[in-house]
C-alpha cells in the first residue's frame, strides 16, 4: 500500500500503547505521521493545536499490560489514569480507536492502513 499524499496522521494514547512503534511503521511507509504526548499535557485539545491532522488515531492499553510492556518502568495505577484523564479530548475526537491489549504492533500497523485505505476511498469514520 502507498501512503496517501497529504495526510498527516497523529497518534496519541497513554505509554506503552504502542505510539512510537506504529510512528515509526507510518513514517517507513510514507505516511506523515507525529506523536502528541498529550498524555502528559494539561491542556486537552493540545494534539489539535499541535498537529491539526487529517487523522487521529488513539491507542489505548490496560494498566496491567502497559506494565507488562515496560518491566522497568515505575508508572502507579495513578499516573496511568492521570494520563487516561488528560486524554479524554483526543479519544472522544478521534478518528480510529483502538485498544492494543492482545494485538502485535503489525496487527496495529494493518488496522491503521486499513482504516487510511477507507478514508481514502470516501467511507465514513470510525467511532471511538
Amino acid at each position: 500500500m502507498t501512503a496517501e499524499a497529504g495526510i498527516t496522521i497523529a497518534v496519541v494514547g497513554p505509554c506503552a500503547a504502542g505510539k512510537s512503534t506504529l510512528i515509526r511503521q507510518l513514517r517507513a511507509a510514507g505516511y506523515a505521521a507525529r506523536h502528541i504526548a498529550q498524555e502528559h499535557s494539561f491542556v486537552p485539545d493540545m494534539w489539535l493545536r499541535l498537529a491539526r491532522p487529517d487523522i487521529l488515531v488513539f491507542l489505548d492499553v490496560s494498566f496491567p499490560v502497559s506494565m507488562a510492556r515496560r518491566p522497568d518502568s515505575r508508572w502507579t495505577r495513578r499516573e496511568y489514569e492521570q494520563q487516561q484523564h488528560r486524554l479524554r479530548h483526543a479519544r472522544r475526537n478521534a478518528h480510529l480507536y483502538i485498544h492494543t491489549d492482545g494485538l502485535s504492533p503489525q496487527e496495529v500497523f494493518q488496522r491503521v492502513l486499513g482504516f487510511v485505505a477507507r478514508q481514502a476511498a470516501g467511507d465514513s469514520p470510525a467511532t471511538p
